[in-house]
């Protein structure tokens, strides 16, 4: 029970605890002691409270604050390891499957927390999240305007029916009406598109103007298989878009302001691209691939990344894990200035120490490389010390204790 009435002024209490929140100012980090005062603030005004309640919070948040911290020598890599791969043992192996206008699946759980820490070239479900600006994200048809203008439309796409006319020496290539309102294409797009490829003269048919005729060279001596790839050049001519977009799917969702936004999730990845598409907010949009974001955005953005989707690959199997050993490994893998993965061709692989990469694999040939190259080891890290059977540097281990001797000097 608190003594005294609440505050509702937020200026009053702080002068009255003034002394006690500058205590903890000194005590607490920048970060955690701007969102106390925020909290204590916002509660006051909402609710008023005493100055003998706010002592007990500060006194409360101080004591978890310091409790939570890292005591000198603790071995933050071996309980990192342990908090994230305990848990992980019981992550399911599955795919989530997402459901819009078209449907794809996303790799979640073990497989994706494998591709993370692997530091995997391209995930092996590549998405994106593309939020729009101010003038796109209210209207629907407006954020399906940018969608057109992403994904990857090619002929194969558009085309009910594509066959080898033999007779004639042509290839028939008939259009969807509906795929081309859908992918807001003209017939006259398809024609440019067919006339790049160079295959053959392109025309009309009188008869109905979806259907193509692409009449091939008579002159040349075609076999069958020239045929079928002369086929497969119109197929996969480019009509418009981003490669490697295959899909785009419109989502909404209802904003901070209580309004309903359209946003883009596209199947395939290519951030560089994307992030110059007019109607595309490049400060929000967001790739699945680390290395992108790497190439785009920098090391840090790409560390930021990892942790992000460590964290949601844990959450969504409802694991919890302290978001500082997420973060600690996504150091490791990115302090040298690129991604590199947990194993042989990263951080495992590339240790300072030979006696440590024998330890982690490839014992005979780790020693015989480093005995050819002359390499020395202090023995400073954990599996060096294990091996040798020297005292681990960790905890206690970190301390040395000396003493001078009677009738000895110091030094």
């Amino acid at each position: 029970m608190s003594s005294g009435a609440p505050i509702s002024s937020w200026e009053e209490l702080s002068e009255k605890i003034r002394d006690k929140l500058e205590e903890a100012k000194a005590r607490l980090s920048r970060g955690t002691y701007e969102e106390l005062v925020n909290k204590l603030k916002e509660v006051t005004e909402k609710y008023g409270l005493a100055v003998d309640e706010a002592i007990r919070i500060i006194d409360n948040v101080v004591v978890e604050y310091e409790n939570s911290m890292v005591e000198p020598g603790e071995p933050v890599g071996t309980v990192a390891a342990q908090s994230i791969g305990e848990p992980g043992t019981q992550m399911t192996l599955r795919t989530f499957h997402f459901a819009g206008i078209r449907e794809f699946n996303v790799t979640l759980g073990l497989p994706r927390f494998i591709e993370l820490v692997d530091a995997r070239r391209e995930p092996s479900t590549p998405l994106m999240y593309v939020f729009l600006d101010e003038e796109h994200r209210y209207s629907e048809d407006k954020a399906r305007e940018v969608a057109r203008r992403i994904e990857f439309t090619r002929v194969v796409n558009l085309a009910s029916e594509v066959d080898i006319d033999l007779v004639n020496l042509r290839i028939i290539v008939k259009l969807d009406p509906v795929m081309l309102e859908d992918k807001g294409v003209t017939v006259s797009q398809v024609v440019k598109a067919l006339e790049k490829t160079k295959v053959g003269s392109v025309e009309q048919s009188p008869d109905d103007p979806l259907t193509l005729y692409v009449t091939l060279n008579p002159e040349e001596s075609l076999s069958l298989l020239d045929l079928q790839k002369k086929k497969e050049r119109i197929l996969n001519a480019k009509i418009k878009g981003i490669k490697k977009i295959n899909r785009v799917i419109i989502q909404s969702m209802v904003n901070e302001e209580g309004k309903t936004e359209y946003y883009l999730v596209t199947e395939g990845s290519n951030l560089r691209e994307v992030l110059a598409v007019p109607g595309v907010d490049y400060r929000r949009t967001y790739t699945n691939n680390i290395h992108e974001i790497e190439e785009v955005l920098g090391i840090e953005a790409a560390r930021l990344a990892l942790i992000r989707e460590m964290k949601e690959v844990l959450e969504e199997q409802g694991l919890d894990v302290d978001i500082r050993h997420l973060m600690l490994v996504a150091d490791v893998m990115t302090f040298t200035g690129r991604v590199r993965q947990i194993g042989r061709h990263g951080v495992s692989g590339e240790k300072y120490s030979p006696v440590a990469r024998a330890a982690f694999e490839m014992t005979s040939q780790n020693f015989f490389e480093a005995a050819v190259r002359g390499e020395t080891d202090k023995l400073l890290g954990v599996s060096e010390s294990v091996v040798s059977g020297s005292i681990v540097k960790v905890g206690t281990g970190m301390v040395e204790v000396r003493m001078t001797l009677p009738g000895r000097s110091k030094g």
